[in-house]
């Protein structure tokens, strides 16, 4: 790299990243994740507009098991192996993401476990009190080693993705790309951030998201 495109980069990275619910990368900044754990932000999380990328489905048409999708932060490869794995009568809510096209972007999934938790600390729609068993994340920027307190996180100071807001989340259960066995998978409550499972053919909520490398 040139001295002038280090320059360049590196202010890029000075002004760190944009504000929670902004525009951004074909949708709305949702927060960053480490996947390596380590504090540093190497992806910023894009949730897809809610118009196009927020649907109700099944994780599965069978409650059996899925190879390879019990990935807690890769959600990119844990959608691409649904996607091989059958097509969209099989794994409808996969499919949704992975074959979205909004915001000028192609590269939509559906995000796992930890992915997902980010989207709700930073974007939780409503003012419901937590719930004090679910929260820490050793992936998200910062790292959180404790659970949510009734009263953090708040509802997002986003009004778009405040309830009744044009992008917020349903304050309903959504499904991850996590498998939670072979017969269920994960899904995040939206309403107090509990999470919990569900028969792999039960309709719930999914939104798409991308990353966008730091």
């Amino acid at each position: 790299m040139s001295g002038a495109l280090q320059a360049v980069f590196q202010n890029q990275r000075s002004f760190g990243p944009p504000a929670i619910g902004s525009a951004f990368g074909g949708g709305f900044f949702a927060g960053q994740i480490s996947t390596a754990g380590n504090g540093i932000a190497d992806y910023n999380l894009v949730v897809a507009p809610a118009a196009s990328g927020q649907s109700t489905k099944k994780w599965k048409n069978a409650n059996t098991a899925t190879a390879g999708a019990t990935s807690v932060i890769d959600g990119p490869q844990s959608t691409a192996d649904m996607v091989a794995d059958g097509n969209s009568t099989v794994y409808p809510a996969a499919h949704f993401c992975n074959d979205l096209s909004t915001g000028g972007q192609t590269d939509w999934y559906m995000p796992s476990r930890y992915e997902l938790e980010i989207c709700y600390f930073n974007l939780k729609p409503g003012t419901a009190n937590n719930s004090i068993s679910f929260g820490a994340n050793p992936y998200a920027v910062p790292a959180r080693a404790s659970d949510y307190t009734l009263g953090n996180p708040a509802q997002t100071l986003a009004a778009a993705f405040q309830t009744g807001g044009a992008e917020a989340f349903s304050a309903v259960d959504s499904w991850t790309s996590t498998e939670f066995s072979d017969t269920k998978g994960l899904r995040k409550d939206f309403n107090n951030g509990a999470e919990s499972n569900d028969d792999k053919d039960g309709n719930f909520q999914v939104r798409a998201i991308r990353r966008v490398a730091v």
